[in-house]
């Protein structure tokens, strides 16, 4: 058998992920869509101090930023946000004393740029009025292109609640059996297929009342709103152990179109995502949790954390 050359026999890791390393956080500045031209602070939370943080971008082969920050976390700033810095971001740290030592990636997080040619959409709920519990509403998002994606969202709620693709410039989000949990307030946007991470600004915000009484909640009103009013518990009774919050989001029905968390965000109805890329590693190590969808938005994901990628775009990230 022919031998193997000495100088292989000696190759060592370049860089190796240490699994009993924590994962980082990562957080954005903003929890929504980022206005062209502010500045955007992404954050790299670890547990430990005396490391270097790395910050990637992914389809960027090389490294975005890297900090030696004097706690255990770092601040990325992006100044003057433009469509450029618009996608997908994680972070790493390693060891000063170790520097061929690697944490895993964080998650994703997304960052998504608004678009001012977009016009912001409108939003109407049919039918209009008030909803009895158990019925069926849709909400109406219509914007001023065509095959772009409309993204659902409910005041209150970070998460994406159906995304849709139309083959016009009207998307309908049906929202059946309604609960007391789908009253509130409800906005959404539109992207352009292609381009995952320009965004609409928000629509304006569409109220949805939900007619009908449920126990430990008066139907108190000032002129003017919809909100409900909670009863302060008496001997008589109060909201059952367990019961319904009807101030928290209810489920909602599963997207119905071609999936990336999105604001994610995100997710329902999109094609799903394989696994996020390996690091480029040289040594073994777990593959992180897999997003389910491009924005990541299957299983509730904040917008900043879809994963929007085309799986024939994401690449294998490089320390």
């Amino acid at each position: 058998a022919p031998s193997i050359a000495p100088a292989l026999l000696g190759v060592t890791c370049l860089l190796c992920a240490d699994p009993s390393l924590p994962r980082p956080s990562i957080s954005l500045s903003f929890t929504s869509v980022t206005a062209p031209g502010a500045d955007a602070t992404i954050r790299c939370q670890g547990q430990r101090r005396d490391v270097r943080f790395f910050l990637h971008k992914a389809g960027d082969l090389n490294l975005q930023r890297q900090m030696d920050p004097a706690g255990d976390g770092a601040e990325f700033l992006i100044p003057t946000v433009g469509r450029q810095h618009g996608g997908s971001y994680s972070c790493s740290y390693r060891p000063r004393s170790e520097p061929f030592v690697s944490s895993q990636q964080s998650d994703p997080l997304q960052l998504v740029v608004a678009e001012p040619s977009y016009p912001k959409p409108s939003i109407s709920l049919h039918p209009s009025g008030r909803v009895a519990l158990g019925g069926t509403v849709t909400v109406q998002c219509r914007g001023r292109h065509q095959n772009m994606r409309f993204l659902l969202y409910k005041d209150g709620n970070p998460n994406v609640l159906q995304d849709v693709e139309p083959a016009g410039d009207l998307a309908e989000f049906p929202i059946r059996n309604v609960s007391w949990r789908d009253a509130g307030s409800y906005s959404c946007y539109y992207h352009d297929k292609w381009y995952l991470f320009i965004w609409s600004r928000p629509s304006d915000s569409v109220e949805l009342v939900v007619a009908g009484d449920v126990p430990g909640i008066t139907n108190h009103r000032h002129p003017g709103s919809s909100f409900l009013t909670p009863v302060p518990p008496t001997d008589s009774g109060s909201i059952p152990a367990g019961g319904a919050d009807p101030t928290q989001p209810g489920t909602t029905p599963a997207p119905t179109g071609p999936s990336s968390t999105g604001p994610g965000t995100r997710a329902g109805g999109t094609k799903s995502l394989s696994t996020p890329p390996e690091t480029g590693l040289c040594c073994p190590r777990s593959r992180p949790q897999g997003e389910s969808r491009r924005a990541g938005w299957e299983g509730g994901r904040s917008p900043q954390q879809m994963s929007h990628l085309n799986p024939s775009h994401q690449p294998h990230f490089i320390c």
